[in-house]
């Protein structure tokens, strides 16, 4: 990921005191950059994955975890995040941030268009889809 599109993604996320990002796979720039500014981050994903330090790490399912009525205490967060989230994950990641009351923010794969009602916002290099704000 490019610093100009990194930047103006933490930019976007920095005002959230409790963040979760939804499938965080191997880039943790922005989980990281986000902790940097003091947020409490946590990072999932449905496979183990190393997280730079200040970022929690929760092996989960976002899938199953939409299917909750309580999504459970890890995520009681101010926003729900997720970079290149594939379209079968737009309605899980809306469901959960809409059952913890959470802003939703994410960026898709190449031309993927958004599974969910959105606002755009253009940022370098990126265009991140608000789906949910708070």
């Amino acid at each position: 990921m490019r610093t100009e599109t990194r930047d103006a993604l933490v930019e976007q996320l920095c005002g959230f005191e409790r963040l979760l990002e939804v499938g965080v796979g191997t880039r943790t720039d922005v989980a990281a950059a986000l902790a940097a500014t003091g947020a409490d981050v946590t990072a999932t994903d449905v496979h183990d994955r190393e997280t730079p330090d200040g970022v929690d790490f929760l092996r989960d399912d976002v899938v199953a975890r939409s299917e909750r009525a309580d999504p459970g205490p890890r995520y009681d967060v101010d926003a729900v995040y997720a970079l290149n989230l594939p379209p079968e994950l737009h309605r899980p990641t809306r469901a959960v941030a809409d059952a913890v009351d959470a802003a939703c923010y994410f960026t898709t794969l190449g031309g993927d268009q958004p599974a969910v009602p959105v606002r755009r916002v253009t940022l370098p290099g990126e265009t991140l889809y608000v789906a949910r704000d708070r």
